[in-house]
């Protein structure tokens, strides 16, 4: 086949796809649900990454992130869908290489495992915080539920409460936007003028490399998850605007979180749960509702990341599988509770943020030159 029969024939099938409206939502929500874990949910991730560097913070690292959190998830998306990759980590091998590949491979196992700890640290804290009971109680029961359901492989309950990702962004906006206009202070001019005098945990010396970093961190997680999504995509455009909308609606729920905690950064320095200060200032009984909210979240986000570390090294629901599984979880609930979730949030999103910024130059590097050398993304 000449190259200009080949280039007509690529034309004609460009102009026969489809994007499925209903599948780019999924593809989506999909994205949302993966990231609305403990530390999204309870506000201290968007407390440390975005307020604490008032106005800049917000917009400056919304804008940041919004530009390349849209890059990364139509990046994986499109390359897991042209190249159909046998195992999902080999999306690293392809950015990084053969040795900087494997180390990111295992790196990203590491660190999902130590999200994990963040998950049971965020329950403890839930619980400690607005029911008044031990952190040992949620970090604990927690670890248990999430642990059993990665042991009998429970797909159907996580793929019912998965659903609750979404609805938490949705109710997350809602939050922030009462948050700005509902405050019980001065609102935003105040929150920021304020905001100086506290003692609030920041994920870096300035707003540029917090920005970074969050980006760096959410990469980890996504890469493998979005480059097997990618692979049920039917065409590239369907994959491209599956991970830009995910992308981007993700971006712009942070930047209204953000302000709505601006606007109550009196009343939310200082404690665990961000979010559920903003629900009980509106109603003790919204705030009882939504930490139930949280904790499914959390729930819904722990399981993927226990199996996704037992699964790597054992075959699904093999005696090894399952011991390894809950050897896991123990360790994983043991790390978790030993310190404060902020500090949590704080240590091991942090550190994984820098390593993940790596990752994000060269795949700029491998997308610059890809473009460049005009070489097709086929598989």
């Amino acid at each position: 086949m000449t190259e200009q029969s080949t280039r007509v024939t690529a034309l004609e099938l460009s102009t026969t796809e489809k994007t499925r409206p209903l599948r780019v939502i999924t593809y989506a929500g999909a994205i949302l649900a993966f990231l609305i874990g403990s530390g999204f949910a309870t506000g201290q991730e968007i407390l440390q990454y975005f307020t604490s560097y008032g106005f800049w913070g917000i917009f400056g690292t919304g804008l940041l992130v919004l530009v390349l959190m849209t890059y990364v998830a139509i990046e994986f998306f499109a390359v897991g869908q042209a190249k159909k990759f046998d195992k999902p980590s080999r999306i690293f091998h392809y950015y990084c290489g053969k040795y900087l590949g494997t180390f990111f491979d295992y790196f990203s196992i590491l660190f999902v495992f130590l999200s994990f700890t963040v998950m049971v640290a965020g329950a403890g804290a839930l619980v400690e915080e607005h029911y008044g009971m031990s952190k040992f109680v949620g970090g604990i029961g927690l670890a248990l539920v999430v642990g059993l359901s990665v042991w009998f492989g429970l797909k159907s309950l996580v793929d019912v409460i998965g659903k609750i990702g979404p609805l938490i962004a949705v109710i997350a906006v809602a939050l922030g936007i009462a948050g700005i206009f509902l405050n019980n202070g001065g609102g935003l001019a105040e929150g920021a003028a304020l905001l100086p005098t506290l003692e609030i945990k920041q994920a870096s010396n300035n707003w540029f490399m917090a920005g970074l970093s969050y980006v760096g961190f959410c990469m980890l997680w996504l890469a493998a998850f979005l480059t097997a999504l990618g692979k049920t995509a039917r065409s590239k455009k369907e994959a491209v605007a599956g991970g830009g909308v995910g992308a981007i609606v993700f971006s712009i729920v942070c930047i209204i979180v953000a302000l709505g905690l601006l606007a109550n950064i009196a009343d939310v320095a200082g404690t665990e749960i961000p979010m559920l200060v903003l629900a009980n200032n509106l109603s003790p009984i919204l705030a009882g509702i939504i930490s139930v909210m949280i904790l499914a979240g959390i729930y819904t986000t722990a399981v993927p990341l226990l199996w996704t570390v037992s699964s790597r090294f054992f075959e699904d629901k093999t005696p090894g599988y399952k011991y390894f599984t809950i050897a896991l979880a123990v360790l994983g609930t043991v790390i978790g509770l030993a310190l404060p979730f902020s500090d949590m949030v704080n240590l091991v999103y942090v550190i994984n943020g820098y390593v993940g910024i790596l990752l994000l130059v060269l795949m700029i590097v491998k997308t610059v030159t890809r473009v460049a050398r005009r070489t097709p993304l086929e598989g």
